[in-house]
């Protein structure tokens, strides 16, 4: 299941809005075939891995991270596909909560008399696909911030000076947490302190362990930027990159819109709450176009106003070992007065990435 989980990964950025899932045949204690799900409309990972089997499929055990698909979509379902390549044992890391599937792939296996074990390594296969795994049993988005501050909190010195605090590597894992998201927001803000690409560049992904061979197949996510008043710069490097922009406003004069709409971008009006974007019409906008998983990559007011609203399912902080001292600023924005009114986190993980540390901490 471990080397089916690696084959999982392998589709990090190239099978969204597919869950990515890995798939590794086995018989007679050999390793015969193994795959992960392709591109949106490609074969999922069982079909690769009885692909890579051939006639040694016959006979095999299959491990595979996530309940095989029972419904017909753009592809057959993976269930028959496994029955019909004559798989005696299916081994699953987790089950699949699309209401299409939602342990339907098991029984049909069952029926056919192919012997199911499972969950196997249930978490590890559950946080590959965190997006996929929350939006199908929610039907909302998982939204995620990733932040990076100094061990004192600070997330830049008190000139905005910010790059850079982290190291090459783990910023090399943010691009990564680009990849596998659908769509990257950000707010005008930090469009005009650091005039962000928001992309998921080469280099970094190599670095973060994706093979050069996948990386021209990494798709990129959806650019939003959220501007209440229209003050993006129309030479801001966000609109100058390749891939969709999606520019959320409060402004709904179509003729300021239409230097955007000239530049690439698509332009939304959403409403107007206290002279700022509505951030729950965000995510119902961005939900709406099926996006699953949402990373927030923003300043430290706009991720206090989405923490605030509740909106939030997990921060993930890179903390490097610099301390940035008292004038730096804070890594959110937002006046607490009594510990009793604390924002209450959960640590999920701490993972050293370089020099710096990577905390993943849940909101509970």
């Amino acid at each position: 299941m471990h080397l089916a989980l690696a084959q999982a990964r392998l589709a990090w950025g190239i099978a969204k809005p597919n869950p990515a899932v890995g798939c590794v045949l086995v018989r007679e204690g050999q390793i015969v075939g193994q795959g992960h799900t392709q591109e949106i409309g490609g074969p999922h990972a069982e079909v690769m891995a009885i692909r890579a089997a051939g006639v040694h499929a016959q006979g095999a055990t299959a491990y595979v991270t996530l309940e095989p698909c029972s419904h017909i979509g753009r592809t057959p379902p993976c269930s028959q596909g496994l029955i019909d390549a004559g798989i005696t044992q299916v081994v699953y890391g987790c089950q699949d909560p699309n209401p299409q599937v939602a342990g339907q792939g098991i029984q049909q296996l069952l029926a056919a008399g192919v012997e199911v074990v499972g969950p196997v390594l249930q978490e590890q296969c559950q946080a590959v696909n965190a997006g996929f795994m929350h939006y199908m049993s929610t039907n909302r988005p998982y939204v995620f911030s990733k932040l990076a501050c100094s061990l004192d909190g600070r997330t830049a010195m008190a000139s905005g000076q910010s790059q850079w605090i982290t190291g090459p590597e783990a910023r090399a894992r943010v691009h990564l947490m680009r990849a596998q998201s659908c769509a990257l927001v950000t707010g005008i803000g930090s469009i005009l302190a650091d005039d962000p690409s928001m992309t998921c560049r080469a280099p970094e992904l190599v670095t973060s362990g994706v093979p050069e061979a996948l990386i021209g197949r990494v798709k990129q996510p959806l650019r939003v930027v959220i501007d209440s008043r229209l003050n993006s710069p129309q030479n801001a490097k966000i609109f100058q990159q390749n891939g969709p922009v999606l520019l959320l406003t409060c402004v709904q004069d179509k003729q300021l819109h239409a230097p955007f709409v000239a530049l690439g971008a698509e332009v939304i009006v959403v409403p107007d709450q206290q002279g700022k974007a509505d951030l729950a019409a965000v995510i119902d906008c961005l939900a709406q176009r099926g996006c699953q998983q949402i990373m927030l990559e923003a300043g430290a007011g706009l991720n206090a106003s989405f923490l605030q609203a509740g909106l939030l399912q997990r921060l993930e902080v890179f903390m490097a070992p610099k301390i940035l001292g008292a004038s730096g600023r804070p890594l959110l924005q937002h006046n607490i007065e009594r510990l009793e009114d604390a924002w209450q986190l959960a640590f999920s993980q701490v993972e050293s990435i370089g020099d710096d540390l990577l905390l993943s901490l849940r909101l509970s």
